[in-house]
């Protein structure tokens, strides 16, 4: 406190001196900013109301010019006034619609700048930007039909202008604009107060901020302003600033010599203060570190978990550490001193304990320890490992033996459970009906393989990489993917799948589900680790199912076209009677003499197009009802739905029911088998024409109407929609929950596999079939059936490979 007090009221003087100043300096600093905002602000509206009084005399001119008041020469002598009234107007020019010069009036300012214009390096800087900014405001007044005003640009080495476009409105049509030029220089000589310019600096900055005029041109030796203030250079805008800068004149104070005294007494007082501080800190800091090296020696020792034990050359205690004490249950003053035996040694082990002591005391201990028994003063025994090293001293003179102890009960009791949890592990390895096998990816060694793979393939590592597929990548191979610290291929790890492949062994005729994955083997190397089953039953199972399916799919077709036998012989009969009718008329008038070469041309033609019509039937019958194997192809919704209708077409129209189709326009191609797809819309079609005409539905009510259009699902994304719905009946609520089931039929001579297949097939496309009535408040007015095809859909990829 004797220090502290002293420096807390030099420091308390010392603000209070360094805020007087600081407040002071604010307020004046305060007053100065507003002085320039001020300025700044009456600058720019003066020069405000100039440019609008100006705008507003360039709108009459404009208005006269469009009424044909005053003609170009009156145009002329009304600029020359208005140029020699206003020196901060350089120019005013009239501009056609297509920017052409009509008349134009030049300052003499402008005159006397224009022939720098010729000079080398001048046209090229500023002949461009003046063109640019002039088309930009005479594009800007075109289309809004106000005033607008350009960018500043240079009209030779020193002059810098922009110009405002007046538009000329001709009974609503733009008709050119009205154009003028003003000096920035002009501005700010003729329109800054003269007592604005002895205090302050006006300046005009551009886009980037670069002055491009000023009150005051840069002079050596001036010094830089502190207080500045900008605004914005209305109405002409662009990013055109103008701003105001003042000067602080507060430099008196910071020179003033009692300020100074009083700080540099100050900074005197506190230096001595500060001296004796770090004295006495210096002081106390040597004496905390003796008394906390001693606490952190002691606290070492009562916080060590590990028993220390010291000892000297002959075998006698003489320090132990308080672990020590808590393991063995004795006190310190029962330990120190003592001689062999301990008396922690357990009884029945004397003869050990007494040899082991006698290696520690020759140095003979080794280097990983020795595990000892130990007993505690409650007669309780412990496991423990000791480890023995010399205790040198300040001189480096050995003067005895340190001995640490560990208690590894619970270690050790910890590694026979992991004995035991591995022995279990190994046991269901072993009786796995699948086959698991590591290899290592440096040295290609088979480093373990459980009973099952042994059965099958031996102890060879060869089978190991005919069921991965590929050897796995060697050290040398992998090259910089492996990770230096770890030693895993990080690349290779992610490109490891995950996925199962399917493996076929040409010598043992088995089929294998094999998985693999790369894994840190127990020495640090790098394996690789599969798991292969055998699915052999399983893939005939399917392959059976699958030659099913295809003959049930081709069983149904034939069905379907049985069931429409006599529509296809009612087909059928009208282009065979069409040509038997031609063949007898030209052989009657063949016999009469009367027939011509045109007549029978003609009649020919016909009976090839009646011909050919039932060629087509038969064909895409034929097509139709033929057993092929699947084929998935690139194939457009519009054919399935053409190819549909010409079969369906015969059904339908023994059944007199008409059909609607509508099909979107720029549908995605589906990957398809299209046999299969026409076979469900067929069945679909001929479904609900039976349900219309067994139903004995009215006129009105026998249509159905197809329609195919593209759809979004959260569950499939984009997909196609093919719907057939009728006015029939509807399904009952006893029938709707088992439509799909197999040999489940509504009619009476129903087979029951239709439907069960069509759904086997739009789910082979992963697709989704679905059905509904439709209602009108409580009654039935129908059925739809829909089904849902992926938009590019490939089938299931084959996930097997075979090795022969």
């Amino acid at each position: 406190m004797a220090t502290l007090g002293p420096l807390l009221s030099v420091l308390l003087f010392l603000a209070a001196i360094i805020a007087a100043f600081w407040y002071l300096r604010t307020e004046e600093i305060d007053r100065e900013v507003e002085s320039v905002k001020r300025d700044a602000e009456l600058v720019q509206q003066q020069i405000r109301l100039r440019l609008i009084d100006n705008q507003e005399q360039l709108v009459r001119l404009a208005r006269e010019v469009v009424t044909h008041t005053i003609d170009r020469d009156q145009l002329l002598g009304q600029a020359e006034a208005l140029v020699r009234e206003r020196p901060e107007m350089v120019s005013l020019t009239w501009l056609s619609q297509n920017r052409q010069v009509v008349a134009r009036h030049v300052s003499p300012d402008l005159v006397a700048a224009m022939p720098r214009l010729g000079t080398p390096g001048t046209s090229d800087q500023t002949e461009e930007p003046r063109q640019r900014a002039t088309l930009d405001a005479f594009t800007d007044a075109r289309e809004t039909r106000l005033p607008v005003y350009s960018r500043p640009f240079r009209h030779a080495d020193r002059l810098i202008v922009f110009q405002v476009h007046v538009p000329l409105i001709d009974h609503g049509n733009f008709a050119g604009t009205l154009v003028a030029e003003y000096a920035i220089d002009s501005l700010l000589r003729y329109f800054v107060p003269a007592e604005v310019s002895r205090r302050r600096v006006i300046s005009l900055l551009d886009a980037e901020d670069e002055v491009m005029v000023s009150t005051v041109s840069g002079r050596p030796g001036r010094p830089s302003p502190g207080l500045t203030y900008t605004v914005p250079f209305a109405p002409v805008d662009h990013g055109v600033t103008l701003r105001g800068e003042g000067y602080r004149t507060s430099v008196g104070l910071v020179g003033n010599t009692l300020f100074w005294m009083v700080l540099a007494l100050s900074a005197l007082t506190l230096w001595m203060l500060f001296g004796t501080w770090r004295h006495m800190r210096r002081r106390l800091q040597i004496q905390g570190a003796l008394v906390q090296e001693t606490n952190f020696r002691r606290a070492m020792e009562n916080s060590m978990l590990t028993g220390m034990r010291a000892m000297d050359k002959d075998g006698r205690i003489t320090y132990v550490n308080p672990a020590f004490c808590a393991m063995t249950g004795f006190t310190e003053a029962e330990l120190i001193g003592r001689m062999p035996p301990y008396p922690h040694w357990p009884p029945e082990r004397m003869e050990e304990s007494s040899r082991l002591l006698q290696q520690e005391l020759a140095g003979r201990s080794p280097a990983g320890g020795i595990e000892v028994r130990v007993q505690r003063k409650d007669g309780t025994q412990f496991d423990s490992r000791m480890y023995v090293s010399p205790l040198i001293d300040s001189r480096g003179h050995q003067t005895g033996w340190m001995t640490s102890m560990t208690n590894i009960t619970e270690a050790k009791r910890i590694r026979d459970q992991l004995t035991a949890s591995h022995e279990r592990f190994t046991t269901v390895l072993e009786g796995l009906d699948a086959a698991v096998s590591v290899l290592s990816v440096q040295t290609g060694e088979l480093l373990f393989a459980n009973r099952t793979y042994r059965l099958w393939f031996g102890g060879d590592a060869h089978w190991h990489t005919l069921l991965a597929g590929r050897p796995p990548k060697s050290v040398d191979e992998l090259g910089d993917a492996i990770d230096g610290m770890t030693g895993l291929p990080t690349a290779d790890l992610e490109d490891a799948g995950a996925d199962a492949r399917e493996v076929f062994i040409d010598l043992q005729q088995k089929w294998f589900d094999v998985r693999a994955r790369y894994l840190q083997w127990t020495d640090g190397r790098l394996a690789q680790m599969l798991i292969a089953t055998d699915i052999t039953a399983r893939r005939r199972m399917e392959e059976q199912t699958a030659h099913q399916i295809e003959r049930a799919q081709a069983t149904s077709r034939l069905v379907t076209m049985g069931e429409m036998a006599s529509s296809v012989a009612h087909e059928l009969n009208q282009p065979l009677a069409a040509i038997n009718n031609y063949c007898s008329g030209m052989l009657t008038r063949l016999r009469a003499g009367t027939l011509k070469e045109e007549d029978l041309v003609s009649a020919l033609e016909k009976t090839s197009k009646q011909a050919q019509r039932a060629g087509q039937i038969i064909h895409r019958i034929r097509q139709f009802v033929k057993r092929s194997e699947p084929q998935r192809q690139a194939t457009r919704a519009a054919d399935i739905v053409d190819d549909t209708l010409e079969l369906a077409g015969l059904e339908l129209r023994r059944r007199n029911v008409a059909i609607h189709s509508y099909v979107a326009q720029r549908l995605p191609v589906l990957q398809v088998d299209p046999i299969l797809i026409e076979q469900v819309l067929l069945n679909l079609l001929k479904n609900a024409a039976e349900a219309i005409d067994n139903a004995q539905m009215p006129p009105k009510r026998r249509t159905i109407e197809l329609r195919v259009v593209p759809r979004h699902t959260p569950e499939m994304g984009g997909v196609i929609e093919f719907s057939v719905t009728d006015a029939g009946p509807g399904l009952k609520d006893d029938v709707n929950h088992r439509l799909y089931e197999a040999f489940f039929s509504t009619k009476a001579d129903g087979m029951g596999i239709g439907l069960s297949l069509c759904r086997a097939i739009i789910e082979s496309h992963q697709g989704r079939i679905k059905a509904e009535n439709l209602y009108n408040a409580e009654s039935i007015t129908g059925c739809r059936f829909s089904f849902m095809l992926p938009v590019g859909t490939a089938g299931d990829p084959s996930k097997t490979s075979e090795i022969h």
